[in-house]
Formats: structure tokens, C-alpha cells, sequence
């Protein structure tokens, strides 16, 4: 997520792989927690980044269809047999999440996993919400997991932006898949931005019918978060391996959880404007990639030249 320094820059479903799976317990936000979550007023990064402002919904591509706020992403994967939400955004954001989906035509309650790209609160404050109205399985990283229960960040600049619990029923590793109604979601660890980053890809087809592969990247920026010293250990490899690892990757359809990352706003005109899919473009992935590549080792060679700088007398 980009944080507060960004203003100044059970279904019984089959899930794939090696995930670890556990039975759902008790929620662990009350009622009257998310409830008083959905009324809390929106901070001024919120305000600034149009988090919570109201966007209609509409299909993206084939059954993966955009549910989200102006600023936040939240993806709907629908099949026969149920649907697959991705993300959550601000608790305050669940009424209209739940509103959006009805307004395509599907129902909350049938939602049968409830998948989350990481653990801070502009992506993951919502999850508790949208998993007592639709009663899904809640998957998450085993490194995000425990942000996920405790409702809060050890570290960083969101470590002090607490959001409503939610209980994770199931974890995934790297290549781990869901199946769900023909259509299959797998994901990849993408640590950097939080240790257990994991971004989401699946097949769809376009307007012709064509294949085309969707990829919704859980975040490759720093979010305001410290290099040097790094926010978490290992922070700054994280990043590197996940650059190199994304480089090899191929995407029709890129995706990600902030509009800005993926210029929403302008794709959604060109396809309101007769555009059908404006929201394909292959070579998009690797773009973003590069960028927040040389985002990240500009932002660490500047930090690590001020800390040699503070050493010396």
C-alpha cells in the first residue's frame, strides 16, 4: 500500500498445491468491532488518495470484474459455482463492496474465497467485514497471516492503523492454486512491500475469445517504509528476488490493488468509449516492473548515503 508518507510522493472447494489448511474458526472482529470500523472517519492519506470514494462497478475481462473503491482495488472473479473476492480495502469500504457486486448481478453470499495480496490496512481493514457477510474461506500468505489476526502491522508507517481482525482458514505458498468453477487462481510470493506479499494470476478471454493471462500484482512499492535500517529483516532482498522473479513472468492483463498503479481511471474511459479491451496490454507487467525497480534502488542508495552520512563526525 502507499502509506502516509505517500501524500508527499466453509466452501467445500477444492485448493490446490501445498497450502496449509485449517478449519474455520470463530471470527475474531465482533460485530460491534467492525461495525465501529465502517463508521471511523477517513485519514487524510485516505482522503487525499480518493480511497473511499464511490466507483461504479463493471467487467474488466471475461468473469474478473472490478468491485473496489476509486483508489482501492478489490476484483471479483465469478463462476458457476461461486465467486472469488481478492482484497478487502478499508473497513468503511464494505458497504459498498457488498453494493457493487449486487449491482453486477451476484450475490455476497456467494463468494467462496475471500483472498487477500497483503496485510496493510488499506487492502486488508475490510476482510473481516466482507467474511461475515459472505461467510468465505480466508486465504493469505503464511507471512501475512499473523498482520491478518492481530489486526495491525508490526512495522512501518501503518503500524499504528489498526483495522478489524480477521481469521485466516487458509494459507498458500509460492505456485499454490484454487480451483473453483473451471476457472484457477494461483498465486505468487512477491515479498517485499510486506514479507508475504502474494500476488494473484488466472486465465480469462477477451473480446474475441482469445486467452488471455490477468495479473493482479499485490505491490512493488516502498509505501513509506524504511530500507536503511529496513522495516522488517530482509526487506531489501525481498525486493530484489521478487524484481527478478517478476521479469520473468508474462501478463496480458496487468492488475494491481491502487488505481494509480495501473492507470484505471484512463482504461475504464477507453473501454466506457467503445474500447473493449482496453484493459489488455502485455508488455504493461514488465513496465511497471522496471519502474519500481529503479524506484527501489534509487530509494536505497539515497537512504543508505544518509546513514553513512549520520556516521561520521
Amino acid at each position: 500500500m502507499i502509506g502516509r508518507l505517500a501524500l508527499a510522493f466453509l466452501a467445500a472447494l477444492p485448493l490446490a498445491g501445498c497450502a496449509s489448511i485449517s478449519a474455520p474458526g470463530a471470527p475474531l472482529a465482533s460485530d460491534a468491532q467492525i461495525a465501529k470500523a465502517e463508521r471511523q472517519p477517513i485519514d487524510e492519506t485516505g482522503i487525499a488518495m480518493r480511497w473511499n470514494e464511490r466507483l461504479a462497478p463493471f467487467t474488466i475481462i471475461d468473469n474478473v470484474h472490478y468491485v473496489g473503491t476509486y483508489g482501492l482495488g478489490v476484483f471479483l472473479v465469478t463462476t458457476p459455482e461461486g465467486h472469488v473476492l481478492i482484497d478487502g480495502a478499508l473497513a468503511q469500504s464494505v458497504p459498498q463492496i457488498l453494493e457493487n457486486i449486487r449491482a453486477l448481478g451476484f450475490d455476497p453470499a456467494d463468494v467462496k474465497y475471500l483472498l487477500n495480496t497483503h496485510g496493510h490496512y488499506d487492502h486488508a481493514a475490510g476482510l473481516a467485514g466482507l467474511k461475515r457477510a459472505s461467510g468465505a474461506v480466508m486465504v493469505s500468505s503464511v507471512a501475512d497471516k499473523p498482520y491478518l489476526e492481530a489486526g495491525r502491522v508490526d512495522h512501518g508507517p501503518t503500524r499504528d492503523a489498526p483495522f478489524p481482525p480477521v481469521r485466516v482458514d487458509r494459507t498458500v505458498g509460492d505456485g499454490d492454486t484454487i480451483t473453483l468453477g473451471g476457472t484457477t487462481l494461483t498465486a505468487h510470493l512477491t515479498p517485499g512491500h510486506s514479507p508475504g506479499c502474494t500476488s494473484w494470476s488466472l486465465m480469462a478471454r477477451d473480446s474475441s475469445g482469445a486467452p488471455r493471462k490477468v495479473f493482479l500484482h499485490c505491490s512493488a512499492s516502498l509505501g513509506g517504509q524504511s530500507l536503511v535500517p529496513p522495516a522488517y529483516p530482509g526487506m531489501a532482498d525481498n525486493y530484489r528476488a521478487s524484481f527478478a522473479k517478476v521479469r520473468g513472468m508474462q501478463a496480458d492483463v496487468f492488475l494491481a490493488n491502487h488505481d494509480i498503479f495501473f492507470d484505471l481511471h484512463a482504461k475504464r474511459a477507453r473501454q466506457l468509449a467503445g474500447e473493449r479491451d482496453a484493459f489488455v496490454d502485455p508488455s504493461e507487467l514488465q513496465r511497471f516492473n522496471t519502474a519500481m525497480e529503479q524506484g527501489f534502488l534509487s530509494a536505497l542508495a539515497k537512504q543508505q548515503a544518509a546513514a553513512e552520512m549520520s556516521k561520521r563526525p
